[in-house]
């Protein structure tokens, strides 16, 4: 596939078989995530693939994660992260979702479902999880093979925007 085409047919899956991921696939997924780009490439992110039983109902105590049989708790790092000098931004949460982003379509490219969560409960992760203060958990990346159809990839012609109202130009 070329890269619109996995943008276009990625969407968010809610439903999953209990078919494992294999460890290949796994590991390509984790290897999108560590080519993708940060600030200053000081790369202030720490993930934490959940594969166990156990571990994945330490995830349900604080999300829905759709009975998926992978998830991947992206944090950022706050003692490592890029700050702009100018306000101060740290840019930690940026790169975890550029990570998540790199992931995500990995996993489309390889046939798996995913949906970003960001609705999850993160005291319930640091206890569960153990995470030391420096470590913010910004989403967790849920994988797996789909229980459901995936969305029309042409589906975006009718719920976005169009383009001439997303970009604005430079006049010359």
């Amino acid at each position: 596939m070329d890269f619109i085409t996995i943008a276009k047919t990625r969407c968010s899956i809610r439903s999953y078989t209990d078919k494992k991921v294999e460890p290949e696939k796994l590991e390509k997924i984790l290897e999108a995530a560590h080519v993708a780009p940060t600030a200053a490439n000081l790369q202030p992110v720490h993930l934490i693939a959940v594969q166990s039983e156990d571990g994945l109902a330490k995830i349900g105590k604080a999300a829905n994660i759709y009975g998926a049989p992978l998830a991947i708790i992206v944090c950022a790092d706050h003692n490592k992260a890029w700050v702009r000098p100018f306000d101060q931004k740290q840019t930690g949460d940026i790169d975890a979702s550029i990570l998540t982003d790199h992931m995500m379509l990995q996993a489309t490219e390889l046939g798996l479902g995913s949906v970003w969560v960001c609705y999850f409960k993160p005291d319930v992760l640091r206890r569960e999880f153990n995470l030391p203060a420096n470590l913010e958990p910004v989403n967790i990346l849920v994988v797996g093979y789909a229980g459901e159809n995936f969305t029309d990839p042409e589906r975006h012609i009718q719920t976005r925007i169009p383009v001439r109202e997303l970009v604005s130009y430079e006049s010359l």
